[in-house]
């Protein structure tokens, strides 16, 4: 069986892949970061969403002479040019405090009509082999920004991103259908034929 590492040390993260390559019909072994303690966390240099998930994915496939895949995502306001985006798990100047890049953002959106808080969403997967292989796909979830949160569910920003067509925020929404539209699922179902091709022993 081909063995593949993820660039995550979330074990939830490492399950929805799993899933993802088992609905494309590949047998893959797949393991996160975890499973190798000695390799530390790499920095998010890059400017991209695409340029950070391969700077992961070639470090993780250098330091374990496996394939590997990671991904970098946020929310990019259209009002804001983008912003977050890249910056989105630390908005607010302390990585991963979802309240404070929350609420920091809605105070920056306080004002804005409803007609332009458009935002997305944005995920970019990279899968990167030990002889400097790499693929890069993307996904985008397109909606719409409250004033304030809805729902306990998801994480981030999901409490005031509605996607396009719904009525209930990302938080409000089950895992299944969260998933389902999911810029990240989005990204990985798109990368999932690559990594079958150049993983799955039919490169």
């Amino acid at each position: 069986m081909s063995r593949l590492v993820l660039a995550t040390r979330n074990a939830h993260k490492v399950t929805e892949l799993r899933a993802i390559l088992a609905a494309a019909g590949l047998t893959i072994g797949l393991v996160g970061a975890d499973a190798f303690p000695e390799v530390p966390d790499v920095k998010e240099t890059g400017v991209t969403f695409a340029e950070n998930a391969l700077l992961k994915a070639h470090a993780l496939a250098r330091a374990t002479g496996l394939p590997a895949v990671a991904d970098d995502s946020g929310l990019c306001v259209d009002v804001l040019g983008g912003a977050p985006g890249i910056f989105s798990a630390r908005w607010a100047g302390r990585h991963g405090d979802d309240v404070a890049n929350l609420a920091l953002l809605l105070a920056q959106l306080a004002d804005v009509p409803a007609r332009h808080r458009g935002a997305h969403f944005a995920c970019a997967a990279a899968l990167a082999l030990p002889d400097g292989t790499e693929r890069v796909t993307e996904g985008r979830l397109r909606g719409t920004l409250g004033y304030e949160p809805a729902g306990t569910g998801g994480f981030g920003y999901d409490p005031v991103l509605t996607p396009e067509g719904e009525t209930r925020t990302c938080a409000e929404l089950s895992p299944a259908e969260k998933n389902a539209i999911s810029h990240r699922g989005l990204a990985f179902r798109a990368l999932a034929p690559l990594v079958g091709e150049l993983v799955n022993g039919s490169r």
